[in-house]
């Protein structure tokens, strides 16, 4: 073994600037999620990168199957069982202040920069060129590695919901998406929908009619928009608490008897809320401070729903196998003469299925909003124990590979390896590349090749356990 992972990485050492290239051309390819085309589910440039990977693996011999356009897959090796490689091609939506171009992989000093670069199209490319590496150095492979490519992980989940209806599950799989060196437990996730009728708001001189911002349920939202209708007999009261409002990042503006309020905060992932800053926490807390009596409470009551534990939907709680739940509101607007307040929530492993709904449901009704739980749905949280074969190998692979002996870890984010039998999500990157889902994502370039080595050791250790397992 020790022989064949150093002719392996010998290779890989030897092919880095194949491996820069490539994941540049991926990079470059805008793709986040828009309009269905024909074989085109998650829209144009999704359908686009799904190609490039495809065709990138035919021209390297790999046999490849594109599955209607919702993901495709990359294969070479023989005999029953398979070691898989999960990883996805889509990326979340740019949002303002990026210094570098978003699509234009631009390389500054020792960095990639580009949204995907860590989450997840560098991961990907690294997992794909240790398959790669594999292919070129053991030609009589007795066991298949496929690395499938979807292009809906951040929107839905849909890319792998239709890989399960009709093809093969993996022996033993990862998932290049999370953190050194392998996360063992995964959150339930849930995203829902909280509606208030426009309504239900108390005063009608200070009638909120729009509500605008975010981008995805699983993003801080970093822009808000509010309307605000004032009736003139509180018009110069609002108007003072405005001038002397104290957030710089709040701004406000007039139009007859319609303020506008601003608000700006700072994404992050949604999987640590804590990590951002909500604008529409800055939006709700001015809307509360700037309404007289009578309408501040009940932008108190909407303002309490931000908070990062769930406790103002009667959701918070933790189990110590992971942890605390967050929730973080993703998605303000105004629909059909109603406030729809999207939330994306990562409860305990342990916790039941029906835990969150429940609780939600009997405290929505409490409140004084008359909100109601617009719709609801979740998917199950994932986990291995730590004496298990799979988690364990990973374990021993980082050690040789860096010298450091580090726990698997529990996280809060969401990976294909929730949605496939005998899979875990394992690293990424290292101090200073990402953040993911935030501005100027960025991967060192050394790590990039970095990753593609101990990929490569990983998998040719699994492939020796999912003989064992065949």
């Amino acid at each position: 073994m020790t022989d064949t992972v150093q002719r392996v990485q010998a290779w890989l050492r030897d092919h880095e600037d194949d491996l820069l290239r490539d994941t540049v051309a991926m990079l470059r390819v805008p793709s986040i999620q828009s309009d269905p085309e024909l074989n085109a589910p998650f829209g144009k440039a999704n359908r686009d990168a799904l190609d490039l990977a495809l065709r990138m693996s035919q021209d390297y011999g790999f046999e490849t199957k594109d599955i209607e356009g919702y993901c495709g897959y990359a294969e070479v090796g023989s005999g029953k069982p398979m070691v898989m490689s999960l990883g996805h091609l889509d990326v979340v939506p740019v949002g303002p202040g990026w210094k570098h171009e978003p699509f234009g992989a631009e390389i500054d000093g020792a960095y990639l920069y580009a949204r995907g670069a860590v989450d997840d199209k560098g991961p990907t490319m690294a997992s794909f060129y240790a398959f790669r590496a594999i292919k070129e150095c053991v030609p009589d492979l007795d066991v298949r590695l496929r690395i499938v490519f979807g292009c809906n992980e951040e929107s839905g989940f849909k890319c792998v919901e239709r890989y399960v209806k009709t093809e093969e599950m993996p022996t033993l799989g990862v998932a290049p998406d999370s953190g050194w060196p392998l996360y063992h437990a995964e959150k339930g996730i849930c995203n829902f929908v909280v509606a208030i009728p426009l309504t239900a708001q108390p005063v009608a001189d200070f009638y909120v009619t729009g509500l605008s911002g975010g981008q995805r349920p699983n993003i801080v939202i970093d822009h808000l928009v509010a309307k605000v209708r004032v009736g003139q007999a509180i018009r110069n009261e609002v108007a003072m608490k405005a001038s002397e409002y104290w957030d710089r990042n709040v701004s406000f503006a007039w139009d007859g008897d319609e303020l506008s309020i601003e608000s700006s905060g700072k994404a992050a992932h949604g999987a640590a809320p804590f990590l951002g800053d909500s604008a529409a926490t800055r939006a709700f807390r001015a809307l509360a401070a700037l309404a007289p009596l009578g309408a501040d409470r009940f932008w108190e009551t909407v303002l309490e729903t931000t908070q990062t534990s769930g406790v103002g939907l009667g959701i918070h709680g933790r189990d110590d196998a992971s942890g605390d739940l967050t929730n973080n509101l993703g998605i303000v607007r105004t629909h059909d003469g109603r406030f729809e307040l999207t939330f994306n929530v990562r409860r305990p492993v342990t916790w039941t299925a029906d835990e969150v709904p429940t609780r939600l449901r009997a405290h929505v009704a409490t409140l004084n909003l008359k909100a109601e739980v617009a719709s609801f749905d979740a998917s199950e949280p994932l986990y291995f124990p730590l004496d298990h074969p799979l988690v364990k190998t990973i374990v021993d692979v980082y050690e040789a590979e860096t010298g450091e002996r580090k726990a698997p870890g529990v996280m809060g984010g969401g990976t294909y390896a929730r949605a496939i039998p005998n899979t875990v999500s394992i690293g990424t990157g290292w101090e200073g590349d990402g953040p993911a889902h935030e501005t100027d994502e960025r991967l060192k370039i050394e790590h990039l090749f970095k990753m593609s080595r101990i990929y490569a050791h990983l998998f040719l250790r699994l492939i020796e356990e999912a003989k064992k397992l065949a």
